[in-house]
């Protein structure tokens, strides 16, 4: 066998499709590998059974990818991402490798229901919201389009929180997706990598007169890899999801426990599990700040040691690495591997420091994702200094050469150079890492052609000066598998019938539905299909919450995490408004609504919280007000993930996009949205620009600033007061909220939310609520002319082809990557 090359290796009997074999294969699974009889087996049984089975299949053509990168030398994507929202895997293979009819009759046979089990499988905890779902969208179409791709991430084990209500309140509590094992994924014990923090450098001198540095760290963990296979539409490819989980070298101290401290006996074990336990740490304190700072050098460190020891493995030399390997930085969390590939070449491989920097900056590409200063991440130089010694060393090194570069051969200003400095010194000295990857990176996109051309502008202004060639665009995508396939099978047979199944393989192929837009029997089967929808998430509601909503109102829905910028407040004070004239009109003939509202907010945000607990306080009053009618409800619905979403999204009528101008960087739940045929009322924000490019004006409602008339209005002196005097019912809403009209048994809960509108306005919403609340009018009315609500759905739907990340995936293997 060890003579054997890889090309002669024996390749596995293509497994058959029949559903009378699946149920075969499931009934051993269920026996053999789970030890259980099928006439005592549980549906969690039937549900790992029904898994392994299916991950049999995938394996083949897992092995049958990576075999294929290895004999064709193809150059292969690393996708460093600090999150991968990946939602549920079963359905996801199934339809992907189109078994979903053989295992649902297979199941069926065995008087199994394949929703039944499906629901059961937990949600991976790996991510907060569109950034990790993003990450999860590109895993999944690099292997659809045939990209040799590995994701690196961590293997948290609780991850985000899971989200509960306590009197209307947020309550974070442990997410346990990880309790019962994981069939998908495979611990790879050889892939083990220690990983140093804290410590000094040694300086040694070297046969060429160059001094060495040699960092001797005081700590050291083990990174060991999880592998998660990531299946292509067709199963085109299969990818690895790689996560890494942390160890300690020595699990228990035994002179400590047989001393009799065995709580202090675990302690390296509890420090080095610390790192994979939460996703995003409370940062508010300095162990906080510090925990988050391990977390982002433990994954990054990890991966590129084993990404250098897999191309080492292939080509014996690293002067090649950027012809053969793309790392991307998703976002600034992975910045600190600039450093830490910089460290890696020139202190463990022998590189001289401007040959590393050459081959590291040609290997790497930055995708931002934000325009706020204070998320593009910085650390306290003390801080990254004792936590990275020699990472600090060079970071030194390389503004150095940058700050020279940009003195001499630009002739940039004091005021330019402070600006482009790795080193913040604007009151604390911190290290910029949004600056890093820029930097330390050929590519730098954003991810919308607004948020783009701001980047220039604004954040990025200065370096962009000095670097002209480097920031370009790629708008994001979503997965048209997940999130039309997979989630709304009742509008994709309708499509299926309508105009064949061209756009299963390419999503631009929707735009003969187009044609269909204004056919009156169309348009019954389309409201048909979103009615069923309705219907699901009623039930959903009902059986969470115990709230009866009527599918026949509009489903207005906002999902997305809880942030002032994402303006869940501007939608529940027009909320207010919109009770106050239901009351105060009731002959005008209101249009049913359901305002339906889910995310997180961050633990420590105040503010976000205190939006959840007001969208709470207003639904408590409004729904038990029988004045109303029936005709407004709302709901927060607690716990927002993938699974949720995948509910949400098909049942939406209207999609809330209403973040203020310029802020948000491209978002894709209105890509979901639009897809799933549903009219997005919005801000000329993000991708909400190039939607309404591709929907057509008159398919979208837009109103309020722009992102430029934001900057003017912040900059010439905002009077948000002003305005509010001279709108009655912003005015009314904003006097009953801080009033305490909501919050009886605390009438002065919302005052301090209430004055930061009056004071400042940062947000917007003050400026905006009135072209809001006119939208919303707007809305109502073309609600109540069905055939015109329709024909502008079916023709988003027909219209959000451009926004699969198939295509966003393509312009990154082309102009970024250059692979594939």
């Amino acid at each position: 066998m060890n003579n054997l090359t890889k090309a002669d290796l024996p390749v596995p009997a293509p497994r058959s499709s029949r559903p009378e074999i699946l149920a075969e294969e499931i009934i051993e699974r269920l026996t053999y590998r789970i030890g259980k009889d099928a006439k005592v087996a549980k549906p969690h049984d039937w549900l790992t059974a029904t898994i392994l089975v299916i991950r049999d299949r995938v394996i083949d053509k897992w092995i049958e990818s990576t075999r294929k990168a290895y004999q064709t030398g193809a150059k292969r994507v690393y996708y460093l991402s600090l999150e991968f929202l990946i939602g549920r895997l079963m359905r996801d293979a199934i339809s992907n490798l189109g078994l979903m009819e053989e295992i649902t009759n297979a199941l069926a046979s065995l008087g199994v229901d394949i929703r039944v089990i499906a629901g059961l499988e937990p949600d991976a905890a790996l991510g907060n919201g569109g950034l990790g779902r993003l990450a999860a969208c590109f895993m999944e179409s690099m292997a659809t389009v045939d990209v040799p791709a590995y994701g690196y991430g961590i293997r948290y084990v609780h991850g985000l929180f899971r989200q509960q209500m306590a009197d209307g309140w947020q309550v974070e509590l442990p997410e346990t997706w990880l309790a019962h094992g994981n069939p998908w994924e495979f611990e790879r014990q050889e892939s083990s990598y220690e990983i140093g923090f804290g410590g000094g450098v040694e300086t040694i001198s070297s046969h060429d007169d160059q001094p060495r540095y040699v960092w001797k760290p005081a700590e050291r963990v083990i990174a060991t890899a999880f592998d998660t296979p990531v299946v292509g539409w067709r199963g085109a490819r299969v990818n690895t999801l790689r996560l890494w989980s942390a160890q300690p070298i020595d699990p228990i101290l035994l002179d400590a426990f047989n001393a009799g401290d065995h709580i202090g006996a675990l302690r390296e074990s509890n420090k080095a599990e610390s790192l994979t336990r939460v996703l995003y740490p409370a940062d508010a304190t300095p162990a906080g700040q510090e925990l988050r700072l391990r977390q982002e050098f433990f994954f990054s460190s990890a991966s590129l040691q084993d990404i250098l020891r897999r191309h080492l493995q292939q080509y014996d030399d690293l002067t090649n690495l950027a012809d053969k390997v793309a790392i991307q930085l998703n976002d600034t969390h992975p910045a600190v591997s600039v450093t830490e590939m910089m460290r890696l070449l020139v202190d463990v491989h022998g590189f001289d420091f401007d040959k590393a920097w050459d081959i590291t900056r040609n290997t790497f590409g930055y995708t931002n994702h934000t325009l706020l200063p204070e998320a593009l991440e910085s650390w306290p130089v003390p801080l990254f200094e004792r936590l990275l010694p020699r990472h600090m060393q060079i970071i030194y090194a390389i503004n150095a050469k940058i700050l020279v570069e940009a003195r001499k051969l630009r002739n940039f200003s004091d005021t330019e150079i402070r600006s482009i400095s790795l080193i913040d010194e604007n009151g604390d000295r911190r290290v910029r890492m949004g600056n890093l990857a820029f930097v330390g990176s050929h590519s730098i996109n954003g991810v919308s052609a607004l948020h783009t051309d701001l980047m220039k502008v604004t954040v990025f202004a200065d370096l962009h000066k000095l670097y002209p060639d480097r920031i370009n665009n790629k708008t994001n995508g979503i997965t048209p598998r997940r999130w039309l396939m997979q989630c709304n099978p009742g509008l994709t047979n309708l499509v299926r019938e309508t105009i064949g199944d061209a756009f299963l393989d390419d999503a631009e192929q929707l735009k003969p539905l187009d044609q269909f837009a204004r056919d009156s029997a169309f348009q019954e089967k389309f409201a048909a299909v979103k009615r069923a929808n309705k219907v699901q998430l009623s039930n959903l509601v009902a059986s969470r919450m115990g709230i009866k909503l009527d599918p026949n109102a509009m489903f207005d829905i906002q999902i997305k995490r809880i942030h002032e910028y994402k303006r869940q407040l501007l939608n529940v004070i027009e909320t207010v408004a919109l009770y106050d004239q239901i009351r105060s009109h009731p002959e005008l003939d209101w249009q049913p609504r359901v305002k339906l509202f889910a995310g997180k907010a961050a633990p420590s945000y105040h503010n976000a919280k205190l939006i959840i607990k007001l969208i709470n306080d207003v639904a408590r009053v409004i729904n038990n007000d029988p004045s109303v009618r029936g005709l407004l409800k709302v709901v927060f619905v607690p716990n927002y993930n993938v699974s949720l979403a995948e509910v949400m999204v098909p049942a939406a009528d209207l999609s809330e996009q209403i973040s203020t101008a310029g802020m948000e960087a491209s978002g894709t739940g209105n890509m979901k949205f639009g897809l799933n045929g549903a009219l997005t009322i919005g801000t000329l924000d993000g991708a909400n620009v190039e939607m309404r490019d591709n929907v057509g004006e008159d398919n979208i409602v837009i109103f309020g600033l722009r992102a430029d008339e934001v900057a003017n209005l912040r900059s010439d002196g905002h009077n948000p007061r002003a305005i509010i005097e001279r709108s009655r019912e912003l005015a009314q809403a904003l006097s009953a909220i801080a009033s305490g009209v909501f919050s009886p048994d605390d009438r002065n809960r919302y005052a301090g939310l209430i004055d930061g509108i009056y004071s400042h306005d940062w947000f917007m919403v003050a400026a905006d609520f009135d072209a809001y609340a006119s939208a919303q009018r707007e809305v109502d009315i073309l609600w109540a002319n069905p055939s015109e609500w329709y024909a502008k759905t079916i023709n988003n739907t027909a219209r959000m082809g451009w926004f699969s990340s198939d295509r966003t995936i393509r312009q990154y293997a082309k102009e970024i990557w250059r692979a594939g």
